[in-house]
């Protein structure tokens, strides 16, 4: 095939012990801690899941200097066990869910809570505050088969050496099986996508200069940092 114009490279994250996962797309999950969804001023069980996507080459691995993004004022962090799909389906029941699985890692989904602000007031999409350059950390993924089906767990973030989430992955309103069966009613999932299953409460501002660490029990931490524009 003869392309007019080089090709994108392909997004990966990196595999804890080596190798690289390719990455198709990436879904999130907004509002699955009952916590965060109270912060955020809305009733947990009050709506079905909400998913938004960011695009592939959002991803940012650990140890990156992420400069500051542009378009916002009031950037936060959002903490979040994300799941590699190994094996892709439409209308996947959640009794099978977990073989779809093929890892998962820690993630952060960087938020220009600002223009998210005006978009919910606007009723307009969240593109411009979820689906920005650089917005989507992540750290190494493991298999599965290694790291357990992860219903419960510790999921925490720290800025600066001090502790902002801290939380279990016991407390979320949606298991990972049940996410997998709603995303797979309205899209087909493959091989390369990756879901993001929201944050526990406790998300907050960054500033040029911050170190964060973050980690999901049993998993690699990942830890990046925010430089000045």
């Amino acid at each position: 095939m003869s392309f007019v114009i080089d090709p994108p490279r392909q997004a990966s994250a990196p595999v804890a012990g080596g190798g690289r996962f390719p990455v198709r797309r990436i879904f999130c999950v907004g509002r699955n801690y009952a916590e965060h969804v109270r912060e955020m001023g809305n009733d947990p069980k009050s709506e079905p899941p909400v998913f938004f996507t960011k695009p592939a080459d959002a991803i940012v691995e650990s140890g990156t200097a992420l400069l500051y993004p542009l378009n916002t004022e009031n950037l936060h962090h959002e903490v979040e066990l994300v799941a590699a799909i190994g094996k892709g389906g439409a209308n996947i029941d959640a009794r099978h869910a977990r073989d779809c699985v093929w890892g998962y890692c820690v993630g952060v989904d960087l938020t220009r809570r600002d223009r998210q602000n005006e978009a919910k007031k606007a009723g307009q999409p969240w593109d411009v505050a979820k689906a920005f350059d650089h917005s989507a950390p992540v750290g190494a993924l493991s298999p599965a088969s290694q790291s357990g089906d992860k219903s419960k767990g510790r999921i925490w973030l720290s800025v600066n050496g001090e502790i902002r989430q801290n939380a279990d992955l016991r407390d979320m309103i949606w298991s990972v099986p049940e996410i997998i069966a709603a995303l797979s009613s309205t899209w087909a999932l493959a091989p390369g996508d990756l879901i993001f299953t929201g944050t526990p409460a406790g998300v907050g501002p960054l500033r040029p200069g911050d170190q964060l660490a973050c980690g999901v029990e049993g998993l690699s931490e990942l830890k990046f940092s925010i430089a000045a524009r």
